[in-house]
Parts: structure tokens; C-alpha cells; sequence
């Protein structure tokens, strides 16, 4: 079967942040209730970070960090929305689209169901496409590694690209 390999491309995200006592959580540029928050010169959102480097990744553009370095003020706070955002337009820009987004959150607390589809619609609109291309899930390391213990937070995402 001859294929063009320039017609699709697949990246993979990964980030982790610390958490710390009295901090906000964002998720999904979904503000939740909880203890702790992220320890971050962002707003810190794994979800959105990582989905921003499984972009980047498709198409070799490098990483988050490399885009929005945190020793620029500017992107102190930055909502991570507004920095996917960006990073779709680049993908846009080089002539590709989002065929479909999926993403794990590891986190061992709070549960996370009650605000998967307010993530879902947030990171669909923010890369407009439909919400069934963006799929999110939550799952605990059963109090394992750092995420168990409540010391942090993880996310992966995996992207399809597709060209036109």
C-alpha cells in the first residue's frame, strides 16, 4: 500500500507538576475544589501542557518549555488554555488539524468524574473541534509513586494530525 506519511502524524505529551497545600487546581482549564493545587509559573495544568507537547510533538516543533520558557514573566499565571491555544495555531499554521485527542490524568484525589465533560468542552472549544474528538480520563495509581501519595500530578495525551 503506498501511504503518504506526511498526510497524518501522532505526538505524545507528557507533564507532571508538584502539588502543594492552599494552591489552585486547574484541570482542563477546569477550576476544581480541592486542598491542594499546583506548583507551577503557569496555572500549571498538566492536562493542557500535555496536550500542547503531543501537538508540538507531532510535528517536531519541540516542546512547551521551549514556546513559553518559565523564566519569561510573561507566562507567569498564564492560563494554559491560552497557550494551547497558541500551540493549535502553529499546528494550523504548518497545514494540519486535530483528527482526535486522548489524554489520562493521574491523580490520586479528588475524583475527577464529576468534571471530565466541562474539561472535554473546554479543550474542544479552545481547538474547535467537536467534543467526541477530545477524550479524557482520570485514574489513581492505587497510592503508588508520587501521584499516590498526593505529592503531584501527572497527564499524557496522544494526538492524530491530520493534513488539510
Amino acid at each position: 500500500m503506498d501511504f503518504d506519511m506526511e498526510v497524518i502524524r501522532i505526538g505524545h505529551g507528557y507533564d507532571v507538576h508538584a502539588l502543594r497545600d492552599g494552591l489552585p487546581l486547574i484541570l482542563g482549564g477546569e477550576s476544581i475544589e480541592h486542598d491542594k493545587g499546583f506548583v507551577a509559573h503557569s496555572d500549571g495544568d498538566v492536562l493542557a501542557h500535555a496536550l500542547s507537547d503531543a501537538l508540538l510533538g507531532a510535528l517536531a516543533l519541540g516542546d512547551i518549555g521551549s514556546h513559553f520558557p518559565d523564566t519569561d514573566p510573561q507566562y507567569c499565571g498564564a492560563d494554559s488554555l491560552d497557550l494551547l491555544s497558541k500551540v493549535y495555531g502553529m499546528i494550523r499554521q504548518k497545514g494540519y488539524r486535530l483528527a482526535n485527542a486522548d489524554m489520562t490524568i493521574l491523580l490520586q484525589r479528588p475524583k475527577l468524574r464529576p468534571h471530565i465533560d466541562r474539561m472535554r468542552e473546554n479543550i474542544a472549544r479552545t481547538l474547535w473541534v467537536d467534543i467526541d474528538r477530545i477524550s479524557i480520563k482520570a485514574t489513581t495509581e492505587e497510592r503508588l509513586g508520587f501521584t499516590g501519595r498526593e505529592e503531584g500530578a501527572a497527564a499524557h495525551a496522544v494526538v492524530l494530525l491530520v493534513k488539510g
